[in-house]
């Protein structure tokens, strides 16, 4: 990671005590780190593990399919015949900063399998990006609401340069999601299919947004990666 990387500003909730893993999670476009800081007591985690949630505020930009309208966003989004394409360079510019922050778990004792991103929509597109290529084998990937946004860099087969093969991955979307539609997701879905990672799909009846039903699914797939 180049020095002069500038970690995201972050703010941080600890199930217990003396953590013995992360959870790093990533808030979607226009929001911040408090977006997701309500969920943590909602997944059915106290008392079972001691986990640390860490959640980063992304950098104010101008965001051009809202008109260039300044706000948090992990990467600016501009039109297309699609509906919108990303700039890569702030992809790759986020995920330094998300490796930066891995790097700090580290270096605060959590162990790399022991960490797990996590993200809605911009922020599980980050998640991705980064966990699918990162050196080191994590612990998991928890991506709702979003797409992998330059697949192009994720190889199929298991042909990463990262230690993908039988990685576990939560992929989640609304089955009505007018802003990321359910085909882009669902080609994400195939994408990760072939390159052997430890994939659980979900649909639900939502637009792009969370659901009682969804966070119970959550709780139960990280609570059974943490407490392994």
């Amino acid at each position: 990671m180049p020095d002069d990387v500038r970690l995201p500003e972050t703010l941080e909730v600890e199930t217990a005590s003396a953590p013995s893993a992360s959870v790093i999670w990533l808030h979607g476009l226009g929001a911040d780190g408090h977006d997701f800081e309500p969920i943590v007591p909602e997944l059915g985690l106290a008392g079972d593990v001691a986990v640390r949630f860490v959640f980063p505020h992304a950098p104010y930009r101008p965001v051009t399919i809202n008109g260039g309208y300044v706000m948090r966003a992990w990467y600016d989004m501009l039109p297309a015949p699609s509906g919108f394409t990303d700039d890569a360079d702030h992809i790759l510019e986020s995920e330094q900063g998300l490796r930066g922050l891995i790097a700090r778990e580290t270096g605060r004792g959590i162990a790399t399998d022991r960490i797990v991103l996590a993200g809605f929509s911009q922020g599980g597109a980050i998640a991705l990006h980064t966990g699918l290529r990162y050196p080191q084998r994590l612990g998991g990937i928890l991506a709702l609401s979003t797409y992998v946004p330059i697949p192009e860099a994720i190889s199929p087969g298991g042909q990463s340069p990262a230690p993908i093969a039988g990685l576990p991955v939560f992929l989640a979307h609304g089955d009505r999601d007018p802003l990321i539609p359910r085909p882009l997701a669902e080609a994400s879905r195939e994408l990760l299919q072939g390159t052997g990672v430890k994939l659980e799909w979900h649909a639900y009846a939502m637009e792009h947004t969370v659901n009682l039903e969804e966070i119970a699914d959550i709780g139960r797939w990280l609570g059974g990666l943490l407490r392994a």
